[in-house]
């Protein structure tokens, strides 16, 4: 499912495009039925759509759609860093610092399948903690849901500059256990996020 998930992060295969199941078969070097089910897991997630006789296409969401989204992650994520961050250890500093350092190794390598994964194991590992388990599956959701289109604008350098400055206060905030300013930073990098993404989508 990871190789599929790849394909569209990718932008292999775009918002709307049909997804052509011997074609990833083939390539991947497997048989249909775990395309089928890798499928249908990503369906679950929202990242494709069925189409009676007609398959599997990669979804597309609307400018509401997005604002929908990451209306609910400014909530759900608020929740998850605020609980959080009293439970970050030295482990949990040093894998954020780590991913941070590895959105900007991907920045300067224009690496943007990279820079998307260490982006989220960035926001990830600021979230994560034994009794927000719950949380952390909705908030992953969300994510899956709109990691299509997260790659649509990563490949503009000043788009990524700002990402990586925002990710710098970010880890500020964590650092002094300012949970009121670790919030504010998370919200102000996601709406940066959705602005650009409102661009892209009515350009």
């Amino acid at each position: 499912m990871e190789s599929l998930r790849h394909t569209f992060i990718a932008g292999e295969l775009k918002p709307g495009e049909r997804v052509r199941q011997e074609e990833i078969a083939e390539r991947l070097g497997v048989s249909l039925a775990p395309v089928r089910e890798a499928l249908a897991v990503l369906e679950q997630e929202g990242q494709v759509t069925y189409r009676p006789r007609r398959g599997y296409f990669v979804a597309e969401l609307s400018l509401d759609d997005l604002h929908e989204i990451y209306d609910l992650r400014r909530l759900v994520e608020a929740r998850a860093a605020r609980g959080a961050l009293p439970q970050l250890d030295a482990d949990a500093h040093e894998r954020i610092a780590l991913a941070a350092a590895d959105c900007e190794l991907a920045v300067k390598h224009g690496d943007v399948t990279a820079e998307l994964e260490a982006n989220r194991r960035f926001h990830f590992a600021l979230m994560e903690a034994p009794d927000q388990v719950h949380t952390m599956r909705v908030v992953r959701l969300l994510w899956d849901s709109t990691e299509t289109y997260r790659a649509l604008y990563y490949n503009d350098p000043a788009d990524r500059v700002d990402s990586l400055e925002a990710h710098a206060r970010i880890v500020d905030a964590v650092q002094v256990g300012d949970a009121d300013a670790l919030v504010a930073e998370l919200d102000a990098h996601r709406d940066a996020a959705l602005d650009r993404l409102a661009e892209v989508l009515t350009t």
